[in-house]
C-alpha cells in the first residue's frame, strides 16, 4: 500500500506502530476529523455552555476539540484515550447537548466498569448540567434495587452504570430503553477485563436499532474491535495521546507531622509563605474542606474554598475571585483537580495526601504545554510515608524533605 494511500508515509507509520506498541491495534484518527479550538465554537446549548465554565474549564482538551462535535453530529465514535486526558467530560457534554430536557424518559444510557466510575460520571453530568435541570441516575451493583427501580420510575434523562445492574433494570422493564439514542461503553477495554462481555452484548440487544454508540477505551484488544464491528456503523475513530501531565519542573517537597492535629499548626506556619503568589491547599473530603476553612478563618486567615456540594453560582464567584487574584488561598476537593488551570498557581499543599496515585498528578501536575515552575508540599502523617514512597516510585520523582528557605523557591 503506497503512502498516499494509506493516508500516512512509510515513517510515520512505522512511528505510529512504534508509539502505538502498547495496544494491540494499529489506530490512526480518521480523517474528517477537524479541531474545534473553543466550546463556543462547537455550536452547545447555551445552558449547557454555562455550566462547563461554571465547573472550571475553559479550554478544551485534545479529546475534547475532536470528538464533541463528531458525537453531537451522531456519528459512532472509538475514541481511543486513557484516563486523564477530559475523556469524561467529552462524553459527558456530548450526551447533555443530545437531550431533550422537555421528555422525561431515558436518552442516554453509559455503561462503565467500576461503581465508583459510574458515580464519578453521574456527578459530572449532574454538574455540568447544573443549568439544564437535567435529571441522571447512577445505576450501580451493591445498593437497594428498591431506591432504583423508583429513581428510574420517576424519569432520568441519563443513566450511569454497571452492566449488570443495569442490565437487571432492563430485564425488569423499570429502565424503558425505547426513548435511548445514545450507548456510551466507557473504558470498554476494563469492562472486559472484568467479564462483563455477555452483559454488554445482553444490553445492546434491547436498545433501538438506530442507537448512536461512542466507545472509549485506553487500548483496543481483539475483543473490542469485533463489538464495534456488531454494534456501530462506519465509526469515526479518534487517537489521543496523554496530554503529558508531567512533574517535571515542580518542586516537591513533605513536612512530617505526626498526627493529624498537628497539620493546622503547620500550615498556619506556611501562610505567609501561600500568600507570595497563589496556593490550592486539597483536601479528601468536603467535610474537611469546610472544617479547615471555618478554622483558617477564625485564625483570622484569608482563604476561600470549593467543594462539589456547593452550589454553582457560589462556585463560580469563587473561582472568578480567585482568577481574579482577590483571593490568594483555596481550599478544595479532588473535583477542581481536573480542569482547573490558574497560571499565578505556584504552590499545592496536600493536606491530605490524595487516595489513589492518578489524583497526586492531577493536582501537582503540569500540562507541557504551560510547563510551568511549581512548588508542592505534602503533609504526611506517620501512617502516610509508605504511600509517600509508593507516589515516588510510581513517578519515579524525587520528593524531598521541606527546606527552612521554601519561600525563596516559589
Amino acid at each position: 500500500m503506497s503512502g498516499a494511500a494509506g493516508g500516512t508515509t512509510g515513517s510515520a507509520r512505522k512511528r505510529l506502530l512504534k508509539e502505538e506498541d502498547m495496544t494491540k491495534v494499529e489506530f490512526e484518527t480518521s480523517e474528517e476529523v477537524d479541531v474545534t479550538p473553543t466550546f463556543d465554537t462547537m455550536g452547545l446549548r447555551e445552558d449547557l455552555l454555562r455550566g462547563i465554565y461554571a465547573y472550571g474549564f475553559e479550554k478544551p482538551s485534545a479529546i475534547q476539540q475532536r470528538a464533541i462535535k463528531q458525537i453531537i453530529k451522531g456519528r459512532d465514535v472509538i475514541a481511543q484515550s486513557q484516563s486523564g486526558t477530559g475523556k469524561t467530560a467529552t462524553f459527558s457534554i456530548s450526551v447533555l447537548q443530545c437531550l431533550d430536557i422537555q421528555v422525561r424518559e431515558t436518552q442516554a444510557l453509559i455503561l462503565a466498569p467500576t461503581r465508583e466510575l459510574a458515580v464519578q460520571i453521574q456527578k459530572g453530568l449532574l454538574a455540568l448540567g447544573d443549568y439544564m435541570n437535567v435529571q441522571c441516575h447512577a445505576c450501580i451493583g451493591g445498593t437497594n434495587v428498591g431506591e432504583d427501580i423508583r429513581k428510574l420510575d420517576y424519569g432520568q434523562h441519563v443513566v450511569a452504570g454497571t452492566p449488570g445492574r443495569v442490565f437487571d433494570m432492563i430485564r425488569r422493564r423499570s429502565l424503558r430503553t425505547r426513548a435511548i439514542k445514545m450507548l456510551v461503553l466507557d473504558e470498554a477495554d476494563e469492562m472486559l477485563n472484568k467479564g462483563f462481555k455477555e452483559q454488554i452484548y445482553d444490553v445492546y440487544r434491547y436498545l433501538p436499532p438506530a442507537t448512536q454508540v461512542v466507545l472509549i477505551s485506553a487500548t483496543l484488544p481483539h475483543e473490542i474491535l469485533e463489538m464495534t464491528n456488531k454494534f456501530m456503523t462506519d465509526p469515526i475513530r479518534i487517537l489521543v495521546k496523554r496530554d503529558e501531565l508531567t512533574l517535571e519542573g515542580i518542586k516537591q517537597f513533605f513536612v512530617a507531622v505526626e498526627r493529624e492535629e498537628w497539620k493546622f499548626d503547620t500550615l498556619c506556619d506556611l501562610y505567609d509563605t501561600l500568600t507570595i503568589t497563589q496556593a490550592v491547599i486539597f483536601c479528601n473530603t468536603k467535610r474537611k474542606v469546610d472544617w479547615l476553612t471555618e478554622k483558617m478563618r477564625e485564625a483570622n486567615f484569608t482563604v476561600s474554598s470549593m467543594h462539589g456540594d456547593m452550589p454553582q453560582k457560589e462556585r463560580e464567584s469563587i473561582m472568578k475571585e480567585f482568577r481574579s487574584g482577590a483571593s490568594r488561598v483555596l481550599i478544595s476537593t479532588d473535583v477542581w483537580a481536573r480542569g482547573l488551570d490558574v497560571p499565578q498557581v505556584s504552590l499545592i499543599i496536600n493536606y491530605d495526601l490524595p487516595n489513589n496515585r492518578e489524583l497526586y498528578i492531577h493536582r501537582i501536575g503540569r500540562s507541557g504545554r504551560y510547563g510551568r515552575k511549581g512548588v508542592a508540599i505534602n503533609f504526611v502523617k506517620n501512617d502516610d510515608i509508605r504511600i509517600l514512597r509508593d507516589i515516588e516510585q510510581y513517578y519515579s520523582t524525587q520528593i524531598d524533605e521541606m527546606p527552612m528557605n521554601v519561600a525563596d523557591l516559589i
